[in-house]
């Protein structure tokens, strides 16, 4: 064993940071611990860059924000965590102010706000166009004030070790070195982030894997709401980097080959000669991207080598308002685009870039195993149902980390005998001996074909539009590739940065949650938000008003359990935008 902690945190972006801030405010005498697959600062949360809801502004307010966040959901998020969160959303922020976080402020000194998707009103507060980053900075420059913080840097979760319905810690590869540990804790949190990398085209870093969502599964605990996969309207080609919603908040237009604004044909409002709250670009981004789809099948895209796309027109903001609100942008189009926004159109297509799903947790972040607790997009409690609002994941970090962490605390506290059962020791044994032969270990198949093909069948089957069909070749191929896998070696023998080894890891991991998504997307026989079937094409309140759990049974297989979802005070009705 390498070592004992009070409590473990597993990711180091924004969910995690949160979390352990709030554990060692809680109680500063809990040995705290945060393990994390790449430097904290290089998490994903860095590369946010439009902004985070919190309502402030004087002609807003939290039912109102409440009320779009519901309706943006498709009415299959639970309300009484819709409340929570937007309730504390704004002091949430106003922490990270205090803590130091450059907030954009207005000529009067106050917070400024702007439109985002989805949101009637403005409320995203946003850092210009960089506020995944700064935000980042500001929780990990303020968790560094606690000693009792304990890091990993660059170590691996390989398998969470579990007993008897409790968690007690984790194995993990030192990727450094490549030497296996054992680390125990009397609970653990979960933040490790999404899983876009399922998919071939996406705005996520490499490294979202779906790693922590892999090991709660495996472990026996429910994933949620899998079927719910966003994609983000405005990808650039062949990269997939994503061209932040700023950009239409901030006034930019999309248009099709003939420069018509097209999605006013979809019912998402008006042509308006200036940026307006309930502009038509500003559509949830569910309808967004299903407005592209229809003109590329209605011949109005442009062609290029990688693939169909639209036009993003940012020419009539003009040099002075690009550069003030949304540099980042021309910085990603000059470098990766070769073109300049303030004089050129930006090519775009949608990209996924979120998972509405995630491991199943009530609103203090506690999941189907006792001392296991998740926060963040690899958490589903679930605010974002069937779709998630533009600037609600960041404010959902904040929220739910703090209140995962201070549950994760409670529970350490609350246990404090540090006798492990001997099944834990067992299996950590198992998994070092599992994790040893696989190096240098030769096999017929390769990882990268395997991992090449799974995105392939998924953007295929579980794209922006499904049938029973194209699911139905999708399981079979996940299936095949499972077989495949258990074949896969890994040639490289040396131990540090086995990159070989990782890349082996995270394709298990992947192949895991794809087959949790096709799955829980056949079972359901409607349209919803990001799910849309043609085969099925409308919403069915009366047999899917509910949350899919997704369980994995011992042979690999996985069976599904309905949920109802949580409704307080606000009916479900027509999902109407733009007028």
């Amino acid at each position: 064993m390498t070592a004992a902690h009070d409590v473990l945190l597993i990711g180091g972006g924004a969910a995690g940071l949160r979390a352990a801030i709030a554990i060692s405010e809680s109680d500063a005498d809990l040995d705290v611990a945060v393990i994390s697959k790449v430097y904290p600062m290089r998490s994903h949360t860095v590369s946010a860059e439009g902004g985070a809801a919190g309502a402030i502004a004087e002609d807003d307010s939290i039912e109102e924000h409440i009320y779009d966040t519901i309706s943006g959901s498709d009415w299959l998020g639970d309300q009484d965590a819709i409340e929570t969160f937007v309730n504390d959303a704004p002091r949430q922020l106003l922490q990270l102010e205090h803590w130091g976080c450059p907030w954009s402020r207005q000529p009067s000194g106050k917070i400024a706000v702007r439109p985002f998707g989805g949101m009637k009103k403005k409320r995203t507060w946003y850092a210009a166009d960089k506020t995944g980053f700064h935000l980042l900075h500001t929780l990990f420059q303020t968790s560094l004030k606690y000693g009792a913080l304990t890091r990993y840097d660059e170590w691996f979760v390989t398998k969470l070790l579990v007993d008897e319905g409790r968690a007690y810690g984790v194995v993990a590869i030192e990727l450094s070195t490549g030497k296996i540990h054992t680390i125990t804790a009397k609970s653990l949190v979960l933040a490790t982030g999404g899983c876009g990398k399922v998919f071939p085209f996406t705005t996520n870093a490499n490294i979202n894997t779906g790693d922590g969502m892999a090991l709660a599964y495996r472990a026996g605990a429910p994933l949620k709401d899998m079927e719910f996969v966003q994609y983000h309207p405005t990808g650039l080609p062949f990269t997939g980097i994503l061209i932040t919603e700023a950009a239409r908040a901030e006034g930019g237009w999309l248009i099709n080959k003939d420069g018509y604004r097209f999605l006013q044909d979809y019912d998402l409002g008006k042509p308006t000669p200036e940026p307006q709250l309930r502009s038509m670009e500003l559509g949830p981004r569910d309808r967004v991207s299903q407005a592209i789809v229809g003109e590329i099948q209605k011949g109005r895209a442009i062609e290029t080598p990688y693939g169909q796309v639209v036009h993003l027109d940012l020419r009539h903001l003009g040099e002075k308002k690009i550069e003030e609100r949304i540099p980042f942008v021309r910085e990603l189009c000059l470098k990766y685009e070769r073109i300049d926004p303030v004089t050129e159109l930006i090519p775009v297509r949608p990209v996924v870039h979120y998972m509405m799903g995630g491991v199943h947790t009530d609103l203090d972040g506690l999941t189907g195993i006792e001392g296991l607790y998740a926060a963040g997009e690899t958490a589903c409690v679930s605010i974002n149902g069937a779709n998630r609002l533009g600037s609600n994941s960041l404010p959902e970090c904040l929220v739910f980390g703090a209140r995962a962490g201070r549950s994760a605390a409670q529970f350490a506290t609350a246990h404090p005998d540090t006798t492990l059962p001997a099944a834990i020791s067992a299996q950590a044994a198992d998994e070092t001996r599992r994790l040893t032969e696989l190096i240098g270990r030769d096999g017929s198949e390769q990882v990268s074909q395997i991992r090449e093909q799974m995105q392939h069948t998924m953007e295929g089957a579980a794209g922006i539009y499904r049938n029973a069909d194209d699911l139905g070749k999708g399981m079979e191929v996940l299936a095949e590739l499972q077989e495949r896998m258990a074949k896969t070696g890994v040639a490289d023998a040396g131990g540090p940065f086995n990159t070989e080894l990782t890349a082996a890891l995270e394709l298990a991991n992947l192949l895991d949650i794809a087959q949790t998504m096709l799955h829980s997307a056949m079972e359901r026989t409607e349209s919803r938000g990001a799910h849309q079937r043609t085969d099925f094409p409308a919403r069915d309140d009366d047999r899917f008003l509910t949350h899919q759990l997704v369980y994995r049974e011992p042979d690999g297989s996985s069976r599904l359990e309905q949920l109802p979802v949580t409704i307080t005070r606000w009916p479900p009705g027509e999902r109407v935008y733009g007028r």
